[in-house]
């Protein structure tokens, strides 16, 4: 994280800090877990404190101290508006936080939390440290039934709990660009009433950049079936299919959009299989490339149309007449320039064949 949004975050702690007194609940006794049978490597415990950096600078003394809870991880909802895809979160995506922990001893940086009301199964919600408190409820699970969950309670209502979970995520690799996305077109109208501008403003983004964002956080959930997993979605491989897709749906372009849907069906059927068979699934930019060419047609006045090897149109012919043969080569078929070559030898053919052929 830069130096500029760790001093955001410190603000927001610092705001939410003056708008309330700490919380001064006794803390509880905790077991140190025994050590791991494998200690993490020096690379694990960088990686954490790498990731952690936000919150690092909150426990360090560069933002205002509260006090510390050691909670029951049982007794902690997720924020609904945490940007983080929870269902994607898993022992081996979450193994070097849960290594770090076993090798420290415990859980070292807190997560910031809020308290809830009439919600009587749970006590707080995470606002920043999901991942934490997955990996502690996992320990907890799996042979260390005495780890709590290490957090700092603070007063915050949404739009600010919003705002400080956004900067704390925006330096993680592992939060991709379409569950910020979604976060950010959900706050759009909760927290700024549709206004861009207003949000802007309190989260200190870039007009063109907030725009692209909104844009893939609005791809459909049929298109995003395509896709892997929805970490596959980012910025800069698939905007130009929720761009095309946006336009599609201005436009009311029905047949088009069903075309669409249609070959992200297939897509995510292909995926399915893939993943049954234990296959490298379809990779993003190869999801977008087949999207984008699904349902495209030649010109009407198109004598032969001739495909690559992958299935996908390489020429087609536009025109033959006196003056000449209008050949079109389509960009995005994977041809190569032999094959090109031979498609070239094979329309000449059929125009032949068809009695369209060029005249001596």
């Amino acid at each position: 994280m830069s130096k500029r949004q760790s001093d955001y975050l410190s603000a927001l702690l610092n705001d939410a800090l003056s708008e309330s007194a700490p919380d001064t609940a006794p803390l509880p006794s905790v077991s140190a877990p025994p050590p791991s049978s494998a200690p993490a490597s020096t690379q694990s415990a960088a990686t954490l404190m790498v990731r952690e950096s936000a919150l690092a600078r909150v426990a360090s003394g560069e933002v205002r101290q509260v006090t510390q809870l050691w909670l029951d991880p049982a007794r902690v909802r997720i924020w609904g508006g945490n940007p983080r895809h929870q269902a994607s979160l898993t022992e081996h995506n979450c193994r070097d936080l849960i290594d770090a922990i076993l090798a420290e001893g415990g859980q070292k940086v807190p997560a910031i939390v809020r308290r809830v009301e009439g919600d009587l199964a749970h006590d707080y919600e995470v606002i920043a440290g999901s991942r934490r408190h997955f990996a502690i409820s996992w320990l907890r699970a799996n042979s260390y039934p005495d780890l709590l969950f290490l957090a700092q309670v603070y007063t915050l209502d949404d739009e600010a709990a919003f705002r400080i979970s956004d900067i704390e995520n925006r330096a993680r690799k592992d939060v991709s660009d379409f569950e910020r996305a979604r976060t950010y077109l959900k706050a759009l109208d909760l927290h700024y009433g549709g206004k861009q501008v207003r949000m802007i403003e309190r989260l200190r983004l870039s007009k063109g950049w907030l725009s692209k964002m909104l844009t893939v956080g609005a791809l459909p959930d049929w298109a995003v079936s395509a896709f892997a997993t929805p970490a596959d979605i980012q910025l800069a491989t698939c905007y130009p299919l929720a761009q095309r897709i946006q336009a599609l749906e201005a436009a009311g372009d029905t047949a088009f959009l069903e075309a669409l849907r249609e070959g992200a069906a297939k897509i995510a059927a292909l995926q399915a299989n893939r993943q049954a068979e234990g296959i490298a699934p379809v990779t993003a930019a190869e999801v977008v490339r087949l999207l984008t060419h699904t349902g495209k047609t030649e010109p009407n006045d198109a004598l032969v149309t001739l495909p690559a090897p992958s299935g996908r149109v390489a020429l087609s012919v536009t025109a033959s007449n006196r003056n000449g043969v209008s050949l079109r080569l389509h960009a995005g078929s994977g041809a190569s320039e032999a094959e090109l070559m031979e498609l070239f030898r094979q329309a000449l053919m059929t125009l032949t064949a068809q009695g369209k052929g060029l005249k001596p």
